[in-house]
């Protein structure tokens, strides 16, 4: 009977929890980022243009931001440089074998594949980063995989082999500032949000020694030990990068997703409640330094772990980089693609909803990226119906970043009745527009807010967003949810280019007949 009882008791505690996970809000403000891995056609294309032509390419990208969108996710980590190619025409190195089928090849009929993922990303209110791999620079030794005008042909001496891949060596302070230049060529030449590193700087460890002792001697810069010596050539790359961005344009954003463990504590005092392989020693990626100085404006650690995961514990892992982000923002990256291992805590089919929850828990958190986007679509465990329905039921903006500048836009102002297109039948609903001071530059999009006749007004309230857009021409909106019968009343603000908004508008109060 007690035994029965104390059961019952921790149902019943285990279904409030339950139905107080599922009904709180969630945040007004939060990352909610996927990676679109292009190297070996994970994500997107899904075949190189000998199997999907360019216009078939489009529309794949088209339904996949659709899924993201309805989804909830308002980022985009778009891979755009996989093996020291290009997703993208305005720059200096060949078009991805990924892209067309062989590398160098240009896309037929011509399209320009960054140019059209940053128009369609900022259509739905998503975030356009531009994913860059620095140092890989083939996914393969086989030369006719490679065009005889990739920079590994034209500067053999800047690349050394390790496993079955070729890397620019990074002690060649030659590499630096090429990589510097390519990079910035997108940061220019492209309306981007944000520039993205992976985890893969250095290798990940294999059997042999990293070729590169001989580099060492003719660089040293007078650091006596070669693995410090390979941490400062990533320092250097990172920092050198970041004061060019700022430098171009001051509101890309600059993020790395370092493995999930900088350092164990049983290795610096200083590290992580774990034991796992270390980015600081295996990659010689000291990411902790990077937001010490302030070089990037946000981490994206991959922690790929379950909760409880010895080597590696999700839980303590995440604390342990939200303690350490130096005031940064911090993204947690999640690993969607294990969401149906038969291992660990994956068992669990509420490891990556419970996942999101406990981020949320920690103020030092901002949000999450997700591996990768084929599994999120493809709803592994249901989680995709977790996000879309549950954790990301309402639209999200991004997190502001103060470091990069807080003033306010000019708010918007004659919130009205659209009558001119009541005279259309099929929108004979609430129809709203605006407008806002012409000699305001700032101003890059605007929010719509809707309330209840009774509710107070109340900004903070994710549950209130009915549409975020990122353009400044577009001055009003057609509220396809409003219920006839019911009155409503508007609020618009307007948002800058680093999500910073406006003062709100006036009220506009309409009632649907």
């Amino acid at each position: 009977m007690i035994r029965n009882f104390t059961l019952l008791a921790a149902l019943l505690l285990s279904s409030v929890s339950l139905f107080a996970q599922v009904s709180k809000d969630p945040p007004k403000r939060e990352f909610r980022g996927v990676w679109i891995a292009t190297v070996q056609n994970i994500d997107w294309p899904s075949k190189p243009k000998q199997g999907v032509d360019s216009q078939q390419q489009m529309q794949e990208l088209v339904d996949i931001f659709d899924t993201h969108q309805k989804t909830g996710i308002n980022a985009v980590m778009l891979q755009v440089r996989p093996s020291a190619d290009a997703f993208y025409a305005k720059g200096r190195e060949q078009w991805s074998m990924f892209l067309t089928g062989k590398q160098g090849t240009l896309p037929e009929p011509f399209y320009d594949p960054l140019e059209f993922a940053i128009e369609e990303a900022h259509k739905r209110g998503m975030e356009l980063h531009a994913w860059i791999n620095p140092y890989r620079a083939s996914t393969s030794l086989v030369d006719s995989l490679v065009s005889t005008e990739h920079i590994s042909r034209i500067q053999p001496d800047w690349f050394f082999t390790y496993g079955d891949k070729k890397y620019f060596n990074p002690g060649i302070p030659e590499v630096r500032h090429y990589l510097v230049d390519v990079i910035m060529d997108v940061v220019r030449n492209y309306d981007i949000d944000g520039i993205h590193f992976d985890d893969y700087f250095y290798p990940y460890p294999g059997k042999t020694a990293l070729p590169d002792s001989i580099t060492y001697m003719l660089h040293e810069q007078g650091i006596k030990n070669i693995e410090d010596w390979r941490r400062n050539n990533v320092d250097q790359l990172i920092k050198d990068l970041s004061e060019a961005i700022k430098k171009e344009k001051k509101h890309v954003k600059f993020g790395i997703s370092p493995f999930g463990i900088w350092r164990n504590k049983s290795q610096d005092p200083q590290g992580s409640e774990s034991n796992g392989l270390s980015g600081y020693s295996a990659l010689y990626a000291d990411a902790r330094k990077w937001v010490q100085e302030g070089w990037i404006d946000y981490i994206n650690p991959q922690l790929y772990f379950p909760f409880g995961y010895t080597p590696a514990p999700y839980e303590k892992l995440l604390d342990w980089w939200a303690d350490n982000a130096s005031g940064k923002h911090v993204y947690i990256g999640q690993g969607a693609y294990r969401a149906m291992e038969d291992r660990e805590g994956w068992r669990d089919r509420q490891q990556l909803p419970n996942q999101v929850r406990y981020l949320r828990e920690n103020p030092r958190v901002q949000g999450s990226v997700y591996f990768s986007s084929r599994s999120l679509t493809n709803n592994l465990a249901g989680f995709r119906d977790s996000l879309q329905h549950d954790l990301y039921r309402y639209p999200a903006l991004q997190p502001i970043m103060p470091w990069l500048g807080m003033a306010k836009p000019a708010k918007p102002v004659s919130l009205r009745e659209d009558k001119f297109l009541l005279f259309l039948p099929r929108l004979r609903k609430a129809i709203i527009k605006w407008d806002y001071p012409d000699q305001e530059e700032d101003v890059y999009g605007f929010v719509v807010y809707r309330f209840d006749e009774n509710e107070p007004i109340n900004l903070e309230h994710a549950r209130n967003i009915r549409h975020i857009q990122f353009n400044d021409y577009e001055l009003g909106f057609h509220d396809e949810t409003a219920e006839r019968g019911k009155t409503y009343k508007y609020v618009v603000t307007s948002i800058d280019r680093l999500k910073n908004e406006s003062k709100p508008s006036n009220v506009y109060l309409k009632k649907l007949r």
